[in-house]
């Protein structure tokens, strides 16, 4: 499966504002923050890169039903799809 770097764009942005989170996690520990705040911004990172992944899932299956020369089977979506779970 190849990704569509345009399909992508929004995918590389939730990345990106997730690796801020995480970098803001970080930071929260460090400096001492509150146990309930830093979990709660962990679980934001954790669901923004959930998110991310089942995008790309997406496009794939998107790419195995309008192409049916698509090089990814069931199977294997179903597998990437459950590492997600």
């Amino acid at each position: 499966m190849d990704l569509n770097p345009d399909d992508m764009t929004p995918v590389v942005n939730r990345l990106k504002r997730a690796q801020g989170q995480l970098a803001a996690v970080t930071r929260m520990i460090e400096e001492g923050k509150d146990c309930k705040a830093v979990v709660t911004q962990l679980s934001a990172v954790s669901k923004a890169l959930d998110r991310a992944g089942f995008a790309i899932i997406a496009s794939g299956m998107e790419q195995c039903m309008t192409s049916p020369e698509a090089d990814l089977d069931r199977k294997e979506l179903e597998k990437l799809f459950l590492t997600l779970a």
